[in-house]
């Protein structure tokens, strides 16, 4: 007789617990249950596991939880593809459900490679509920995981948070870690949800401060993620390498070479394990904050390299306009036998685009398939057009985009429009315009594009019934945003902004500057300015633009001879770009400006794009 159970156990524990003392289990079952487990540790393949569910049906082991949950994991890890028609031929109701099962069925899920395997994932948390068994502490890290990654349904992660409430566990460390990185999952508006959560945590590990930063960073408040992590190293807290690996993205976000630099000596001085992840992720950062030369010597002080690493190392040339050395980095990736993706060929034809390198991107495009068997996407075709835009090949940039083998997406036609506006072409630009419109009707971006096209045709009343069309549905244009990094600050301009604390000072300093420009015979591009001005209005708002606002900052704050950084959101306009290459010149100064596309410097009048951009 078995002894009495405690009267406090929960009703499904009592009833396993009376099956198994009622019926142990022979030696036979035994054994063969040991040896189902071995067979499903050893599993590593997709036959493997296929192999030990035959032993398991065989040998009668299909209501097993214990075997399940081990041939479960092992197909996650083994045979993602396997995972959901086990589940769906192994869950029945005679399975006993523990909480051991459901973990794992919900962590199986939440981490498979597969979009629709990881959109069921919360779904086994009511299985649990409706079978009375009770969640633990290892159920909410993988159930919040699983809402984080569910597209446009928050409202799951809200129950998740409250029913970690209802059953104690949302104050746990990994429980509270894992709802910062879900809240922040969400988008901006369920930011503050996440900080909440981090501001009532002992904050004594590295991991809840890298799940705040990481929020930051996902919702682009890149300055407010590096302001946390100089709260986090004042706390005395040890950062880790996903600590470093969020900080670099806020710099190459922000543009904060300094601050890139300045990661990278840290990563060095405290011993933090530079794994090829955070190499490549110092490459990318470097070359996004301008400094091409220091991520390449990041690159070549790597004892392992992946095909991540030798596309850091091309885009990083291509922002620059350096397309010869891009090329040559991909040849000698080539020599060294490293096989490349899909991924790194959008970097060698970007390069190409930008250095107007058009025969050999040809080529490389036409290599892709015929060399290397890889499928261009409508991604390679983009680059394609805007290498033909970019040389004024626009023709042959139509004809290209006729004969593609798929439908052209709404960044293909703006690309082809910019190469009409850039060349002339403003009849075709204007009609691709209005398709787009068409088609696309919420989307800023095309109005402003048919309203520049107006405004350089001096249409001025078609401009102005776009305009009133963008106010009507409330569409606004994206502001011009630039920024300066400045003795460890992040300073943020926005066209026309008075909130700096010296904008009286950098407005008298922007003055100083257009007197210089007109004094050099400077003429301000007027004529894709979004009001119908006067001329003298017009100028005025183009003086204003958010990199003249940080230009002048930074001349104001700094000896002659310091060279100027700059980040800006949208592409530089003609006029900015005319009118920086001469205060380059004025002012002695080398300015670099890190827009949308692609980096220009500027130095002695001259900009490195040589006007090929």
């Amino acid at each position: 007789m078995p002894p009495p159970l405690p009267p406090s156990l929960p009703p499904h524990l009592r009833l396993r617990c009376l099956s198994t003392a009622s019926h142990d289990p022979p030696s036979a079952a035994r054994a063969a249950e040991q040896h189902c487990i071995r067979l499903l540790e050893r599993s590593s393949t997709s036959a493997a596991v296929l192999q030990s569910l035959a032993f398991l049906l065989k040998s009668g082991l299909h209501s097993n939880p214990l075997v399940l949950t081990r041939l479960l994991a092992s197909a996650a890890s083994a045979a993602p593809a396997l995972l959901e028609p086990l589940v769906a031929a192994l869950l029945s109701p005679s399975v006993p459900i523990d909480a051991f099962l459901v973990n794992t069925l919900i962590r199986a899920h939440a981490t498979s490679p597969l979009p629709s395997a990881r959109l069921r994932a919360a779904a086994f948390f009511p299985l649990m509920l409706r079978s009375s068994v009770l969640p633990n502490k290892f159920t909410f890290p993988f159930l919040l995981k699983a809402c984080a990654a569910l597209p446009g349904s928050p409202g799951v992660g809200l129950q998740a948070h409250a029913a970690a409430l209802k059953f104690g566990f949302a104050t746990d460390q990994y429980v509270s870690n894992t709802l910062i990185h879900m809240y922040s999952c969400f988008g901006g508006g369920f930011l503050a949800g996440a900080r909440n959560v981090f501001d009532r945590m002992l904050k004594s590990s590295a991991v809840t401060w890298s799940a705040m930063i990481g929020g930051y960073v996902r919702a682009g408040l890149s300055s407010d993620a590096v302001g946390l992590f100089r709260e986090m190293q004042a706390s005395g807290v040890r950062p880790d390498e996903v600590t470093v690996l969020g900080v670099l993205a806020a710099a190459a976000d922000l543009g904060a070479l300094e601050l890139a630099r300045w990661v990278g000596r840290f990563v060095e001085r405290e011993g933090i394990g530079k794994s090829v992840t955070l190499c490549n992720a110092l490459i990318d950062t470097l070359a996004k904050c301008g400094d091409v030369d220091g991520a390449v010597a990041v690159f070549q002080g790597m004892e392992e390299r992946t095909v991540v690493s030798w596309t850091s190392v091309i885009d990083a040339f291509a922002m620059e306009g350096r397309g010869k050395e891009a090329v040559g980095v991909f040849e000698e990736m080539k020599t060294a036998g490293v096989p490349p993706d899909d991924v790194l060929f959008i970097g060698v034809l970007t390069a190409c685009s930008h250095a107007g390198m058009v025969d050999e991107g040809r080529g490389y495009f036409d290599s892709m398939k015929m060399e290397y068997g890889i499928e261009p996407k409508i991604e390679h075709y983009g680059c394609m057009v805007d290498m033909f835009g970019r040389a004024g090949m626009v023709e042959r940039a139509v004809e290209f985009v006729r004969t593609m083998p798929m439908k052209p997406n709404s960044i293909i036609w703006r690309t082809l429009v910019a190469a009409c506006r850039a060349h002339g072409r403003l009849e075709l630009g204007e009609s691709i315009t209005r398709n787009l419109l068409n088609e696309y009707p919420a989307h800023e971006a095309n109005y402003v594009m048919l309203s520049n096209v107006y405004a350089l045709t001096q249409r001025w009343k078609e401009k102005s019934e776009i305009r009133r069309e963008m106010s009507k549905k409330g569409i606004k244009k994206v502001p011009g945003c630039s920024v300066v990094e400045l003795d460890g600050e992040v300073h943020e301009f926005i066209a026309g902004d008075e909130s700096h604390p010296q904008w009286k000072e950098i407005y008298m300093m922007v003055e100083e500057m257009a007197r210089e420009l007109k004094r050099m015979g400077h003429i301000s591009a007027t004529s894709e300015v979004l009001l119908d001005l006067d001329e003298e209005d017009k100028e005025g708002a183009l003086q204003w633009h958010s990199e003249k606002l940080a230009i002048a900052f930074v001349l104001l704050r700094t000896p002659p001879g310091t060279q100027i950084r700059v980040v800006k959101n949208l592409r530089v306009c003609s006029d900015c770009h005319a009118a920086i290459k001469c205060i380059s010149r004025v002012y002695n100064r080398e300015i670099i400006v890190r827009d949308r596309s692609r980096f220009h410097r500027f130095k002695s009048g001259c900009c490195s794009c040589n006007d090929f951009w």
